[in-house]
């Protein structure tokens, strides 16, 4: 169950980190928009890594 919601979570900030900065930094330059999409997808990762590593232990591909 902890996977399952480390995962989910993961998916929140991944998605934010890819689309949510083109809705919310239109008008910003594009570095700055890069470098916030990065800062978000760090704490994605720090989520998903994680997770795959319990998920890795007690799920099956079957």
């Amino acid at each position: 169950m902890k996977t399952v919601v480390l995962l989910l979570a993961s998916n929140i900030f991944m998605t934010y980190a890819w689309y949510g900065h083109l809705k919310n930094m239109q008008h910003k330059p594009l570095v700055l928009a890069v470098l916030v999409s990065w800062g978000v997808a760090f704490f994605e990762y720090v989520l998903q890594v994680p997770a795959n590593r319990i998920g890795y232990q007690t799920f099956s591909l079957g």
